[in-house]
């Protein structure tokens, strides 16, 4: 914590913030490709599925424009409409969770398992997942450049994205930059009832479907994610990484870990934890307990209270009788969230140089403990990274494609 005061107290405190516009030009299959419907079964892990499918001249295109061919729709369909009361939300989601997809078993979910193993025994040298439960509209530049640095670090790794949406033809076009320098991602539609059975949050999610689980006021989407990574992580292990997480060192020495988002200085023990990063063996039994803490106690109208903070209560009630080591804030949140804009600024003066050096140092050095950079996209999402700054430095230094950065 000492290093990281050193280095980032020392920057003004200047916020910018400029419209995002979101440009991923990523290959365009022909015709016979683009028709896949989105419940397509094969799964394609390398060049060779690539050569046998496109025949014709490919071209670029925006990522926005891929959503038209596809039918995507514009909203969240499992968000409501704003500014509704208690009652009326809950009513809006008794009529509509029958039909919300991701709680239910259909054929092409039930292929889940099957796939999932297929594809993990392909070997891998790390075993990474991600959940995306938004339309695939909104995997954007920033979302990409996450994954793109897997790759970098984990050439031989494998990643599984957990989402109905980016399991479609146009979420193979947004992965195919990947797919066509043969590194093994595959987006797969979950099997929720599949991944809740026979764990303590089974109970959870019928009374979510039978509406005697009120959903609350954050978004469901948020909500389903921090359950599912638990469960994925208990059924097969790994690497469990959020969406916003810029991978700056092999993960290969870790195991059973998660990271300390803050310390408390005067004692230097953790005090919250959060989930954006986890490591866990399959069938590691806290994740049992974090499920089981998800289920009895869960509340959808506080953030992160079945998140981050579930982690934290459940760790310093039960933490000790477990193999589960919590590593220091540096190593996957080495940059606190209200200072995460500093990172993205270009700099104007000699000594904004200087910082950015001495930042560099700092992010890809410190003795080999940082693994990661968190993003906070719900701060920086909207911020441009600057010409010379940490963030295009950063990425250049650890992304394979390296495209669209500046977006």
């Amino acid at each position: 914590m000492a290093s990281q005061k050193k280095i980032f107290d020392k920057w003004p405190l200047l916020l910018t913030s400029f419209p995002l516009v979101a440009f991923i030009f990523i290959f365009y299959a022909n015709s016979m490709f683009s028709n896949i419907p989105p419940s397509h079964q094969q799964v394609y892990t390398g060049k060779e599925n690539v050569k046998e499918k496109i025949q014709f001249p490919i071209k670029q295109e925006k990522v926005e424009d891929l959503a038209l061919s596809d039918d995507e729709y514009d909203i969240d369909p499992m968000i409501p409409p704003e500014n509704l009361t208690k009652e009326e939300r809950h009513e809006w989601f008794k009529q509509r969770l029958p039909q919300v997809e991701i709680l239910g078993s259909t054929n092409l979910t039930k292929q889940f398992h099957g796939r999932v193993l297929e594809f993990l025994s392909k070997g891998c040298s790390v075993q990474f997942y991600m959940v995306w439960l938004s339309p695939a509209k909104f995997f954007g530049t920033r979302d990409f450049l996450a994954i793109d640095t897997v790759f970098k670090s984990h050439p031989q790794g494998c990643l599984m994205i957990i989402s109905r949406t980016m399991d479609s033809s146009r979420g193979y076009r947004i992965l195919k930059p990947l797919l066509d320098r043969g590194f093994k991602v595959l987006a797969v539609t979950p099997d929720l009832p599949f991944l809740v059975k026979n764990t303590p949050a089974e109970a959870w999610l019928e009374g979510l479907k039978s509406s005697k689980i009120d959903p609350g006021f954050i978004p469901l989407p948020q909500n389903l994610a921090n359950l599912i990574r638990l469960t994925v992580l208990y059924k097969y292990g790994g690497v469990y990484l959020d969406t916003d997480i810029i991978i700056l060192r092999d993960f290969s020495e870790l195991r059973n870990s998660i990271g300390a988002q803050s310390i408390d200085r005067a004692t230097k023990q953790w005090t919250i934890l959060n989930n954006a990063v986890m490591v866990f063996d399959m069938n590691h039994p806290i994740l049992l307990d974090f499920m089981k803490e998800f289920s009895l106690t869960f509340n959808g109208n506080i953030w992160g209270f079945n998140g981050p903070f579930l982690l934290t209560r459940v760790m310093k009630r039960v933490g000790s009788d477990y193999n589960v080591t919590v590593l220091p804030p540096e190593a996957f949140y080495p940059v606190d969230w209200f200072k995460i804009h500093r990172l993205f600024k270009k700099p104007e003066i000699a000594a904004e140089c200087r910082w950015i050096k001495s930042s560099l140092n700092e992010l890809n050095g410190n003795g080999g403990n940082i693994y990661a950079l968190h993003l906070w996209n719900k701060r920086s999402k909207k911020l441009k990274v600057g010409e010379g700054s940490v963030m295009e430095r950063l990425i250049l230094d650890h992304c394979v494609i390296c495209e669209n950065i500046y977006a």
